[in-house]
């Protein structure tokens, strides 16, 4: 089997998987399970953001949040302790659904491992691979998920917010979202946020 063979195979077996996602998302007019867009909102950012990535990056860009549903946020505490326990399980979670997918698709011990190392962030800053990944999980968020969230919160926690988010990318990620085609309510938050 080719490598392009390959890899739009283990999309299917990931889309195929997110299928299940209960929750839904309406876009241009159409419902999808939220994590299947999700996914493919994350696959053409990449391209477009670092259209020479990898094969490991470009698979750990589609099954980031897979079956991510399967471990709910109040199934831990609802404090920072509970946040962040949640997420340590959640990379873990992908990771394996992720090689499991992977193993039966037929990729080597050594793609697997590279996505698992990608999927649990490690070394962010340091790692060139895992800082693209984190750039367009930021991107994706500014892009379509930013204001909605902002709908819902006071603007100190969504500066707040934005703040993390932006700590958390490159040079390069931060010229990617400042060229985000976004509302100027929007463009005047991440403005006060990155100048505070």
């Amino acid at each position: 089997m080719s490598t392009s063979d390959k890899l739009q195979l283990a999309f299917e077996r990931f889309d195929a998987l997110n299928q299940a996602d209960p929750n839904t998302e309406v876009f241009e007019g159409k419902s999808y399970p939220k994590e299947v867009l999700y996914a493919q909102r994350m696959t053409k950012q990449l391209n477009s953001f670092a259209p020479k990535a990898s094969e490991a990056l470009k698979l750990t860009a589609r099954c980031q949040h897979i079956c991510r549903w399967e471990i709910p946020r109040d199934s831990y505490d609802m404090n920072r302790e509970g946040y962040l326990r949640w997420r340590q399980a959640l990379k873990k979670f992908h990771s394996e659904k992720a090689a499991s997918v992977l193993s039966e698709v037929g990729y080597s011990e050594e793609i697997i491992s590279k996505v698992s190392f990608l999927l649990e962030k490690k070394q962010l800053k340091k790692n060139e691979e895992t800082q693209t990944l984190e750039d367009v999980i930021c991107l994706v968020f500014l892009e379509h998920y930013f204001e909605p969230f902002a709908a819902k919160h006071p603007e100190e926690k969504t500066i707040d917010i934005l703040q993390k988010t932006w700590r958390k990318m490159s040079d390069k990620g931060h010229k990617s979202a400042l060229a985000l085609y976004l509302s100027n309510d929007a463009l005047n938050l991440i403005s006060k946020a990155i100048s505070a």
